[in-house]
């Protein structure tokens, strides 16, 4: 059974009570959010030792990490390093986008080392395995794309990014008012050109009611991908981007009726100004479902502070409604991450998740800030430490804990200065 056909029918899981004890709510509101669709919890049936996290409506917003290797640098000892650095700099969940080397070892290896749920995107692992046997992305099959989405499901992992809404509608908007950047989604780009080649519509989306079987026998959560995602300011907004929002509305409605959860990922690049209306279109076209935005990136020249970006426009679309924050580390658009990128990349999106949550009501969001502001009110510099957000970086700053003042001020501390007479 998955969590959504369980809560439909009134029964409340092991995972809905974990989730509901993190989170500081009732069980029963978990179970009827997930059963309204606003809630996922991405729960592979075969996994074991799992964190779970909910992600959607009323929840604190999630922080995803993506690691994985490319075709130039494959070094599994490398990305476990990015594993462990997204761990311990507090991302709620971890997905794998190898395109290099033996993605199923490599894949295995990380589910063993992890107990955060784990996302991929099966299309990278069947084009890989396309050209190695066959050569050429064009002669992808069908069973190709099922084969690896059920090989992926059985060995545990608990949501799949499918970029099931890049359609030949959607081809035909793009060729005629052209992009900027065109596609810049991996997976977009890769079934946009089987299909220009295959003269076919998208397989993902022919097939995908047999998807739909093979997610509701794991009860692996769709997270349908923004294959037609602006790369670049001037793109946002565009036709291609909300045609393709139509289409995952219509699709992620199918998923529930399948007893499939689903969630829905959005952009990318976007100014300011547009996230709101982009939050709240993609709630109404999708009825509700759980939004997973990378960023979205305020500003096209940030390069090397591109995490920065991200958390500005994450925080502001986190506050307008998204439940899920695909962080951005400061070498997006110019390499392969670091393990010391992946934790500056978790940590400042976890700064826009919480000041988002902090804007939306979470109570445990503004109880941290308020046992954070009393600790600085009385100069309990180890206490402050311990409740900062990047712990590490804080005691580095600031080393001494003997002292009452820091090298700012030192004895014209204001605080220090008239704390007896406010006592």
């Amino acid at each position: 059974m998955t969590q959504l056909t369980e809560a439909r029918k009134g029964r409340i899981t092991k995972e809905m009570r974990y989730v509901a004890r993190q989170e500081g709510l009732k069980p029963e509101v978990i179970r009827r959010r997930i059963a309204k669709g606003e809630i996922v919890i991405p729960a592979n049936t075969g996994r074991k030792r799992i964190k779970w996290c909910g992600i959607g409506k009323g929840l604190r917003v999630k922080v995803n990490a993506n690691i994985g290797t490319s075709p130039q640098k494959v070094n599994t000892k490398n990305e476990l390093a990015k594993l462990k650095a997204a761990q311990e700099a507090g991302a709620d969940t971890v997905m794998d986008l190898s395109i290099g080397g033996d993605l199923k070892k490599i894949r295995r290896r990380i589910i063993s080392e992890t107990n955060l749920p784990l996302g991929t995107v099966p299309i990278y692992q069947v084009i890989i395995n396309t050209v190695k046997k066959k050569k050429f992305i064009a002669k992808m099959t069908k069973g190709d794309i099922l084969g690896v989405i059920e090989e992926q499901a059985r060995d545990g992992v608990d949501f799949m990014t499918l970029h099931a809404g890049v359609t030949q509608r959607t081809l035909e908007i793009l060729k005629k008012k052209k992009r900027m950047t065109g596609i810049v989604s991996r997976g977009g780009a890769f079934l946009a050109e089987w299909m220009i080649f295959n003269e076919r519509e998208n397989p993902l989306y022919e097939e995908y009611d047999e998807v739909l079987e093979i997610a509701k026998k794991y009860d692996v959560t769709l997270s349908l991908g923004d294959g037609l995602r602006p790369g670049s300011l001037a793109d946002a907004s565009d036709e291609a981007q909300i045609e393709e929002l139509v289409t995952l509305g219509k699709l992620a409605k199918r998923a529930r009726r399948a007893g499939v959860q689903v969630m829905i990922e959005g952009p990318g690049h976007m100014p300011l100004d547009q996230i709101e209306a982009n939050v709240e279109l993609e709630k109404r076209l999708c009825q509700g479902a759980p939004y997973y935005v990378l960023g979205p990136l305020t500003t096209d020249v940030a390069s090397g502070y591109d995490h920065i970006a991200g958390a500005i426009g994450g925080a502001l679309a986190a506050w307008k409604g998204a439940d899920f924050l695909c962080y951005v580390t400061p070498a997006e658009h110019l390499r392969l991450p670091t393990a010391r990128d992946v934790w500056e990349g978790v940590i400042v999106t976890r700064i826009a998740a919480h000041s988002a949550d902090i804007a939306k009501g979470i109570k445990r969001a503004r109880n941290w800030d308020d046992e954070m502001s009393r600790a600085r009110g009385d100069l309990r510099w180890r206490k402050m430490i311990n409740l900062a957000l990047d712990t590490k970086k804080a005691k580095r700053y600031h080393p001494s804990l003997k002292e009452d003042t820091c090298t700012m001020c030192g004895e014209y501390c204001a605080i220090k200065r008239v704390k007896e007479y406010f006592r």
